[in-house]
């Protein structure tokens, strides 16, 4: 509040020294310059004390996310921010509502794209196996799972808030589940998901300088792993030797020192 104050002041004192350019004019306009100087310089000194100290208090506590926080906030430095964006032929864009639609008509050309696919699908249908419900363990275990610290999706619930829950947010979720298990039915919403651009280098104003990041409904997560702990017996027996990638305890250097090695006997060298 005080230096915004003094910053209008300053502004007012070289508006009249503008407007009377006078030499009482201009010492009040040195004056008041000096003072301000002098505020934002002890205002700085406050700001960067605070910060120390609370990433003393953050180390001493063993908050290290905290504290790897602030340290990334010091070595970054001031970043100014801009909201404008580029169109399709170049030219800047400073209204929010077509920023917006910028935005919107740039991941739906990036995202949907359509194939055409020359194989024919065959439908074939066979006798399924009875599946249960997901139990409580079950539910219990999937929000366990859930990253902490991470943004939440359309819902704008965190996974901390449902891992603090308690029994009953548990037993209401496992009937939500249910519920959607029996329909075969994601809710709408759960559907959805909104994407957050992330600069990754380059022109700012540039969409295509930017990371979509799509931000899932925390409850949605939960059915996930639920399949996901259910369906990964399963993985090893469906999945064959040739994909490495995305697979627990393989990786994809060994997959390209295979090939290397079969290449090399064929050779004769060893």
């Amino acid at each position: 509040e005080g230096c915004s104050k003094l910053s209008d002041q300053r502004k007012q004192a070289k508006l009249q020294w503008l407007q009377d350019p006078s030499e009482l004019k201009v010492d009040n306009l040195n004056n008041i310059r000096r003072e301000t100087s002098r505020h934002f310089r002890n205002k700085k000194r406050e700001y960067l004390k605070d910060k120390i100290d609370e990433l003393a208090m953050n180390s001493k506590n063993k908050n290290i996310r905290d504290l790897y926080r602030g340290i990334n906030d010091f070595k970054g430095g001031y970043q100014p921010s801009s909201n404008l964006v580029k169109d399709e032929n170049g030219d800047l864009i400073a209204d929010s509502h077509s920023i917006l639609n910028r935005w919107g008509n740039y991941y739906s050309q990036l995202l949907n794209v359509h194939r055409v696919s020359a194989v024919r699908q065959t439908e074939t249908h066979t006798a399924e196996p009875l599946v249960p419900d997901p139990s409580p363990f079950e539910v219990e275990s999937a929000i366990a799972k859930l990253n902490r610290y991470k943004s939440p999706g359309g819902d704008q619930i965190p996974a901390e808030l449902i891992q603090a829950g308690g029994e009953i947010l548990r037993s209401k979720i496992q009937n939500l589940i249910t519920s959607i298990w029996h329909k075969e039915k994601l809710p709408d919403q759960w559907e959805e998901s909104v994407i957050v651009p992330d600069h990754k280098k380059g022109d700012k104003t540039d969409c295509s300088n930017y990371r979509g990041i799509s931000l899932l409904s925390t409850s949605y997560k939960i059915l996930s792993n639920i399949l996901l702990s259910r369906l990964s017996p399963f993985i090893d027996s469906i999945i064959g030797d040739h994909q490495c990638g995305l697979r627990r305890n393989r990786s994809t250097t060994d997959q390209i020192f295979l090939p290397s090695s079969d290449t090399g006997e064929k050779m004769g060298v060893r």
